[in-house]
């Protein structure tokens, strides 16, 4: 495993997003100890050309096998000497290399999964900020995570708390998640049915790209946060809460048998997980300032959810109580509902029911491989469209 000692070499993918370019700028900040030596992107080929020109990469891929001509031609005009590569096999096999020490994994949805378990099958470090691989397939992933020596970062803000607050190896008796609330805290189902795309991604206090921030809108994001942390802390889903918490400076908190409970603080600025996962076990500059509670307005409130209001959040918890395929049915059904919903096709509330229905319409069943995971979520998106074809047909 890289480590101060020699250069770190850290694949970004999804280098182009809000994550991606935060990973970039901590990076920066250490060019003695780290470098980006591989970049990827999905569609956004101008995007990742400017990366390229920024950083100099060994390697630059792109997910359209349609733009690999247009990565190549503008790496050559570029006059830099980054290889271009297109396609999802391309990144697994240089994920999988030697071209990499460390993978931030921030690729949005279930396409992120590949390469996901492409690094934790060859012991990288693995930062993780992509929710639905453990979402997906949890256990999967960590049972290849513990059998290759893999070390899983969590990059989320909250899981990334619980991982610093459990780095002493004991057992917490309870988890805590806190939650924003979203732009909608409060807001009455009636106000919540004339909500617009533009109104869900502005979210209060985060910078993130439009599903991450639709999610956050309905707590949904909240919900998959309970299912990866479930899996990644082994903890039973009964010891898990969410707690509503505005200022969003308590990431998460932690208890222990003792009647000791520990939580981290921060500004809501996601380079402070990525610091931590790219230089664990020591601590790195991050850009990050210092907080000062007094500045932040010197108090913390905490309230619960509101599930009637938000009812993403209990369809979580019952994917995760189901097991099996239902938290792959639930994701994807969420995918193919705010996907929607950013188009215009169906409203607020309608992302919740699609779920619902997915849910309804498709027992769980065994997890025992990944391509049952994978013809599960397939099914679960059609699922998904039926419905949002019925709700958009009625609105017309």
């Amino acid at each position: 495993m890289a480590g101060f000692l020699m250069m770190q070499r850290v694949a970004v993918l999804g280098a182009t997003g809000s994550i991606g370019t935060s990973a970039l700028d901590v990076i920066a900040r250490h060019p003695q100890r780290m470098r980006a030596s591989v970049l990827a992107a999905g569609s956004q080929v101008d995007a990742l050309l400017a990366l390229c020109r920024s950083h100099a990469p060994d390697h630059a891929v792109i997910a359209d096998m349609a733009s690999y001509s247009a990565l190549r031609d503008g790496l050559r005009t570029a006059g830099l000497a980054t290889q271009a590569h297109a396609g999802s096999e391309a990144l697994d096999a240089l994920v999988a290399s030697d071209a990499c020490d460390t993978v931030v994994a921030a690729i949005v949805g279930a396409a992120g999964l590949p390469s996901t378990l492409a690094a934790a099958r060859v012991g990288k470090r693995l930062l993780l900020a992509n929710k639905e691989s453990l979402v997906l397939a949890g256990e999967l992933l960590m049972r290849e995570a513990h059998a290759h020596g893999a070390v899983i970062v969590p990059i989320d803000s909250e899981h990334n708390a619980i991982f610093q607050c459990l780095a002493n190896g004991n057992t917490p008796s309870r988890i805590t998640l806190t939650a924003s609330g979203g732009p909608f805290r409060g807001w009455s189902g009636r106000r919540l049915a004339q909500v617009t795309p533009a109104q869900a991604v502005a979210h209060p206090k985060w910078s993130m790209g439009p599903k991450i921030s639709v999610d956050s809108a309905t707590l949904m994001n909240k919900g998959l946060e309970v299912i990866e942390a479930h899996h990644l802390f082994e903890v039973p889903v009964d010891a898990i809460r969410v707690l509503v918490h505005p200022q969003s400076l308590v990431h998460s908190m932690v208890d222990f048998i003792d009647g000791s409970s520990l939580a981290q603080l921060g500004l809501p600025d996601m380079r402070t997980a990525l610091a931590v996962g790219l230089g664990w076990p020591k601590r790195i500059a991050s850009g990050v300032p210092a907080l000062d509670l007094l500045s932040e307005g010197g108090r913390l409130e905490f309230e619960p959810p509101d599930l009637a209001a938000f009812p993403c959040l209990s369809l979580a918890f019952a994917a995760i109580r189901a097991g099996g395929t239902a938290p792959a049915v639930l994701n994807a059904a969420n995918e193919e509902a705010v996907s929607a919903f950013l188009q215009g096709h169906i409203g607020f509330l309608d992302i919740p029911s699609t779920v619902a229905a997915a849910l309804d319409a498709m027992p769980a069943n065994p997890t025992d491989s990944i391509e049952a995971l994978l013809a599960s979520d397939a099914q679960a998106r059609v699922n998904a469209r039926q419905t949002i074809a019925r709700i958009a047909g009625s609105r017309t």
